[in-house]
Parts: structure tokens; C-alpha cells; sequence
């Protein structure tokens, strides 16, 4: 074998080595961004936006509390109301925004979690987790140890610093219904 030769064969060699890498690359699928109901109502391009925030008491939290308000969203002709709940970290604050039909949906579940918890603590786990989760990633459940549950919210689908956690699930239900009770009296 000449000297030629050798060259263009490690030539050849490192072209299809090249090749092969940039397809395996080109192979991957581009990370989906995840859209909340909040983001597609506010990010429509061409028309205004208006916020209308009416707060509500704060809700009281195993470790301080989280603000609470109603927000209604007007978007030219069309109006969206939101539960808020907003709880500053150490690093960031952490909103769930949970849209109305949505809040209804997470009442229907609460109560399927209240008769749940009770059956699960009856089967004596070391460790179970029960809970619901809307399309926008807020999750409202509970989790048993040592026979005990802890009612927790998770606030945002991702991030860190987003699970309030409760010292019972009374406190969530109060706070869901009334947020229902005033956005059905600012809808009128």
C-alpha cells in the first residue's frame, strides 16, 4: 500500500465517520417547549391583553403561606379567568395558574382524594402517593408515611421550589371552592 493510498483511505474513513455523526445528530428530536393555558392566552401576537387581579386570603402553608388572587385575563373580545397561586422561594416565585374549567376539574378530584386518602391509610403502606394532575402540570394529592399523609400542591410542571405542602386537605378544598365562588360572582 503507497503512501497515496493510505491517505485516501483514512481520507474516506474520516468523511464516513463525519457523515455518520452529523446524522445521528440530525436524527434527534428538537425538545418540545410546553405551553401552559396561561401562555396561549397571553401570547397571542396582534391583540391587547389586559390583567384584572382581585386577591384572595393568603393560604395558609405547612412552612408560612402563599399568596392567593383571582386573575381574569381579557384578550380582545374573550375573557379567561385564573385561580393564582403564588408562592416565593429562595431563588424564584412559583405561580400556578390554574384556568376555571380546570379548577372545577380539580375540585370534582379533591373529593375523590379526601375518600380515597382514608382507604389508602387503612392499607398500611411504607410509602404511597396518590394525586391529580391538569394539563397545565398543577398537582393537587397527598402522600402516606408512617400511616400519616401530607396534602401537597405543586405549583408549576417544572422548576424547583414549587410544592406547598398542607397541613390538611380542608385548607385546599376552602380555598378551591372559594376561588370558584368569586370568579362565578366577577363573571356575572
Amino acid at each position: 500500500m503507497t503512501k497515496n493510498t493510505a491517505l485516501k483511505l483514512v481520507i474516506v474513513i474520516t468523511l464516513i465517520f463525519t457523515i455518520k455523526i452529523s446524522s445521528a445528530q440530525e436524527a434527534k428530536k428538537p425538545q418540545q417547549s410546553f405551553e401552559t393555558k396561561m401562555d396561549r392566552f397571553t401570547s397571542k401576537t396582534g391583540a391587547f391583553s389586559k390583567f384584572i387581579d382581585t386577591k384572595l386570603p393568603a393560604l395558609k402553608i405547612s412552612f408560612g403561606s402563599a399568596e392567593t388572587r383571582i386573575r381574569k385575563l381579557v384578550t380582545g373580545s374573550d375573557a379567561f379567568y385564573f385561580y393564582q397561586i403564588e408562592r416565593p422561594g429562595q431563588y424564584a416565585t412559583s405561580t400556578a395558574s390554574i384556568e376555571y374549567s380546570d379548577l372545577l376539574e380539580v375540585i370534582k378530584a379533591l373529593s375523590i382524594l379526601k375518600v380515597d386518602v382514608e382507604k389508602d391509610i387503612a392499607t398500611n403502606p411504607d410509602y404511597l402517593e396518590n394525586k391529580f394532575v391538569t394539563v397545565d402540570g398543577f398537582q393537587v394529592g397527598y402522600f402516606l408515611e408512617k400511616g400519616k399523609s401530607t396534602w401537597y400542591l405543586k405549583l408549576e410542571k417544572y422548576g424547583t421550589e414549587n410544592t406547598v405542602f398542607l397541613k390538611d386537605e380542608l385548607i385546599i378544598e376552602t380555598a378551591f371552592v372559594d376561588a370558584k365562588a368569586k370568579i362565578e360572582s366577577l363573571r356575572k
